[in-house]
């Protein structure tokens, strides 16, 4: 029977998971390995005080000299003996004669020898008497009134900071002005970041097919950089089992931590793992998170190395968790506790068993609740974690949480931030993308988030308490009308605006050519044409249905009829890449992704807006955009396919 080392190692030749090892395990025995194997923070360099910002003290720094070093003036006016002011009275002034009795002196000039207090200049009158040019003053002073002594502020051996500190801008004041011009500080922990793969490219090269732009490095570099580490980024090694153990290897001899992105997973030419293993010891491969988990964490040459998955959301996760660890232990201090606020999950989430997913969401208050929206759930899905606010964890034991269940959010955001968006929910439009950028443009402190679910999706989010406003264009059949009858079937017992935003041109999305003569909705039941829908509920899906009902096709014809987007800009990326051949879409869509428009209808885009919601400041400064801005209107105009003539009308009010 094989031993579990050797077992270990004949997995690892493999190139599969040698473990799946519980989240909270794993960082036990990352923590576990860094305590015994890293000696406490990096050595000290001294470097000058004006570039120590943001750094740590190496040692305690004490005042070199007294601040003041000198009994300076405070106020601008004359230096006198106090001794010489006693029975100044209003009726008895008292006069000093000038350089004999009394000294000019501005705000910060040395008190002359033997004096010592100060007079303004706007409580002395200034005279001739007997020849001579003297000062009236009507009230004595007290001894060193108006002077800043030796030390008011620091006195010399004074402790300015401790060791461990981290400095800012006015304790570079405080040190210069006590006599250091260069002091000690821990040296930044320097983290070697290694891209693998032979498809990455450098940002702004040619790009064909098969390529993919090498960013993950700069994200991870970031992260070192704002953890208060120094990244140094190497360019992307090819997938080549000779080149990234040297490369490994290298990196090790030079650097404090390093990084490999990419090459983790269990793919035949995953090779993160091999190399460290050939060069020092794996500790973990495969942590059950989602996503995230083909994580490596090993040790090689005594230093801490980590094998990042290459989806850049699995990256970011991965080194949140674990690459902070190092970067904070070599400085010295300990990892600061994640910023959490408690959120209503705003519709249900199902998750796999046996995995911590790191559900990312939108928040916002709506009322006396925050709310949290989940977004995408891909691994590859960047915009994801530009969009997100926050994480939820859903623990490997859980099948995820109910709609409402108040839930714990890992903050990605600002607390402040939270409570000035405005959470739109419902039907996707370029336009709103638009009016965000706007709103934030006009009004810094306030923003607009938007999650798609689609018009029906956004009524029922208003119903439910879970938004301040909803995009919808919903058709009824039976009046012909817009949005007006949802409104008022859903949200009877709720008063109601509704704003139009524009009004827009839905159609069919086909690549330029139109390659398949698609024409009208009878071709979508052909064979050779494959159809992308939008999701229930939606604006879009009930406009296909009405037509396909009108002209008795059934779903069951339309090959693609039950694959579902829940973006006019995912059903235009959709038809570009080949996914599918056509889809319902708006004219904005096609026209950002040069498609080609075949007109099917023109419908009416509202904003629905509880009345309660409309006044306050980050609403009403949105109406305000929507009906005043002109700017904002002419860039809705410039995307084609809009008609803007009643944006800002009110189409209804309950």
């Amino acid at each position: 029977m094989l031993s579990s080392s050797s077992c270990k190692e004949r997995l690892l030749k493999k190139g599969i998971y040698i473990e799946n090892t519980p989240l909270e395990k794993a960082i036990q025995l990352w923590q576990e390995t860094l305590s015994e194997h890293m000696a406490g923070p990096l050595l000290a360099e001294s470097i000058p005080v004006q570039e120590t910002l943001g750094r740590l003290t190496a040692e305690a720094v004490f005042a070199l000299i007294s601040s003041p070093f000198y009994h300076s003036s405070a106020m601008d006016g004359f230096a006198v003996r106090f001794s010489d002011t006693f029975g100044a009275t209003e009726t008895e002034p008292k006069s000093l004669a000038l350089s004999e009795d009394a000294v000019y002196v501005d705000t910060g000039d040395p008190i002359p020898e033997g004096f010592n207090a100060v007079i303004m200049i706007e409580d002395v009158n200034r005279i001739v008497k007997d020849g001579q040019e003297v000062i009236e003053i009507i009230e004595p002073v007290t001894p060193w009134q108006h002077v800043r002594v030796i030390g008011e502020d620091i006195v010399s051996t004074e402790l300015i900071l401790t060791g461990g500190h981290r400095i800012r801008p006015v304790d570079i004041g405080a040190m210069l002005s006590g006599g250091h011009t260069e002091i000690k500080v821990r040296r930044l922990p320097r983290v070697a970041v290694i891209p693998t793969g032979t498809e990455l490219v450098e940002p702004g090269e040619p790009l064909k097919k098969g390529d993919i732009v090498e960013f993950n490095s700069r994200i991870l570099s970031s992260l070192v950089e704002q953890w208060g580490g120094r990244a140094i980024r190497f360019s992307p090694v090819p997938d080549d089992i000779e080149q990234i153990t040297e490369t490994l290897r290298k990196a090790c001899e030079l650097y404090d931590v390093v990084v490999i992105n990419a090459g983790s997973s269990a793919g035949s030419e995953d090779y993160t793992a091999k190399a460290l293993a050939s060069l020092g010891k794996v500790l973990i491969h495969g942590v059950s998170i989602k996503p995230g988990k083909p994580v490596i964490l090993g040790w090689v040459m005594g230093k801490p190395v980590l094998g990042i998955p290459g989806y850049p959301v699995s990256a970011y996760i991965t080194f949140n968790l674990f690459g902070k660890m190092p970067v904070y232990a070599l400085q010295g201090i300990d990892v600061p506790p994640a910023e959490v606020m408690s959120a209503k999950l705003s519709r249900q989430v199902a998750s796999s068993l046996g995995q911590e997913e790191f559900l990312r969401v939108k928040l916002g208050r709506v009322g006396k609740n925050i709310v949290a929206t989940p977004v995408g759930r891909g691994a590859g899905v960047l915009m994801s974690l530009v969009r997100a606010d926050g994480f939820v964890r859903i623990p490997a034991m859980s099948e995820g949480y109910g709609a409402g269940t108040e839930v714990p959010v890992e903050m990605l955001r600002e607390k402040d931030e939270i409570e000035n968006t405005i959470v739109c929910t419902g039907s996707h439009d370029n336009a709103l993308d638009l009016l965000a950028n706007q709103l934030r443009k006009a009004f810094p402190k306030f923003s607009l988030s938007s999650a798609h679910v689609g018009s029906m999706g956004g009524i029922m989010a208003l119903k439910k308490g879970e938004a301040h406003i909803a995009g919808t264009h919903l058709l009824d059949e039976a009046t012909g009308e817009y949005n007006v009858p949802f409104l008022q079937s859903h949200l009877s017992g709720r008063k109601m605006l509704l704003v139009n935003l524009v009004y827009r041109e839905q159609g069919f999305m086909v690549i330029k050519g139109n390659p398949k003569h698609i024409r009208d909705f009878g071709d979508l039941t052909r064979g050779d044409v494959c159809f992308i829908n939008r999701q229930r509920g939606s604006g879009t899906r009930l406009l296909t249905d009405k037509h396909l009902k009108e002209q008795g096709i059934l779903p069951g014809q339309i090959t693609g009829y039950d694959r579902e987007e829940y973006t006019h800009m995912g059903v235009a990326s959709a038809v570009l890449t080949g996914i599918a051949d056509t889809g319902m879409g708006i004219l904005a869509a096609a026209n950002a992704l040069g498609l080609e428009f075949i007109p099917v209808a023109k419908e009416r885009y509202d904003l629905a807006v509880p009345k309660d919601f409309a006044l306050m400041p980050q609403i009403a400064a949105m109406l305000d955009i929507i009906r005043n801005d002109k700017e904002f209107r002419a860039s809705v105009e410039g995307l084609g396919g809009y008609d803007v003539s009643e944006m800002g009308a009110i189409m209804y009010e309950s």
